[in-house]
């Protein structure tokens, strides 16, 4: 049962559209990730899902309630984590979730027992005290997440929630997005430009770039639209550009991503030539550490169906 329908929308900034009809549902239940780089359309989306944009085309229905005519419905059931910190850096954690309570209309008895909840959940307990402007980028995106659950919302959206945070409070994110989904039920729409941690949470997918859709269903069915490509990582040293360039031109290769000790090569399986691939690197006087063949990631996949890298 869909507790998200995005109908048709279509945005425009001036003469530039934004979003270009746009429509996918996503279920009661659900980690659903909206995928795309950077200027995609995602936060304009989050903000239309909101209230806080319209639309000039279509609508959004939540649990129900359209966006257009019944706005603050909509709001009751949403509990949004933004891309921006929207803290007071002044005063502690628990004043903040006081604020913010107030503006939920939480009566004292109520909005006492909620802030002690979603501290346990965040792990903010200890630091209930403590000024925000003392804390890491990472309890701040914590705090964040805290003051989005105190109306315990049916659903939350999360738009790029681990941007400029720490590995520690990266991971404490995901186990927490785990855990709210599985113990309470809550929906969740998270959003990012990372694949790996869409691929790690999500079980449905909407991947646009420009404004439009790219891709949408079931995490596996996405990647099956690579069709038969597949990844071969080449681990060695003295990996150069040159060397990406002359991979690049190897028959069957689709496309090439190097790192500091490693080459992530995008394949046509049927058409690959390992032995060319091989015989260049021998030519470049790089030694090969080992070989890797894996199933295409969903970056590989964004690859193959745009002809570019997420993070372009």
């Amino acid at each position: 049962m869909a507790i998200i329908e995005v109908n048709h929308i279509t945005k425009r900034f001036d003469n530039k559209v934004v979003l270009d009809n746009i429509s996918f549902d996503i279920n009661k239940g659900d980690i659903y990730g909206l995928i795309g780089p950077n200027g995609a359309g995602k936060s304009t989306l989050i903000n239309i899902i909101t209230g806080i944009l319209v639309s000039q085309s279509g609508d959004i229905v939540v649990d129900g309630y359209s966006v257009k005519k019944h706005p603050l419905e909509v709001k009751k059931r949403i509990g949004l984590v933004p891309q921006e910190i929207a803290l007071m850096e002044t005063v502690s954690a628990y004043e903040n979730l006081e604020f913010f309570g107030a503006l939920y209309h939480l009566k004292r008895d109520v909005l006492k027992k909620r802030i002690n909840e979603v501290l346990e959940l965040t792990g903010l307990e200890e630091q209930r005290k403590e000024k925000v402007k003392k804390f890491s980028g990472g309890m701040k995106r914590r705090l964040n997440l805290a003051v989005a659950l105190l109306h315990h919302p049916e659903i939350l959206i999360m738009d790029e929630p681990t941007v400029g945070i720490d590995p520690q409070s990266r991971n404490h994110i995901f186990e927490f997005v785990k855990t709210i989904n599985k113990e309470k039920g809550t929906t969740i729409l998270y959003t990012s430009h990372y694949m790996e941690e869409v691929e790690l949470l999500c079980n449905e997918l909407f991947i646009m770039d420009l404004g439009k859709e790219v891709a949408s269903g079931e995490k596996e069915m996405v990647k099956s639209l690579a069709g038969g490509n597949k990844s071969v990582e080449i681990k060695a040293l003295g990996l150069t550009k040159a060397i990406e360039d002359l991979l690049k031109e190897v028959e069957g290769v689709k496309a090439c991503n190097r790192f500091e000790e490693h080459i992530d090569l995008t394949i046509e399986e049927k058409s690959f030539q390992l032995e060319k691939t091989m015989k260049i690197l021998e030519q470049e006087q790089i030694k090969i550490k080992g070989i890797n063949f894996k199933e295409s990631s969903l970056e590989e996949v964004f690859l193959s169906l745009t002809g570019k890298s997420l993070r372009e």
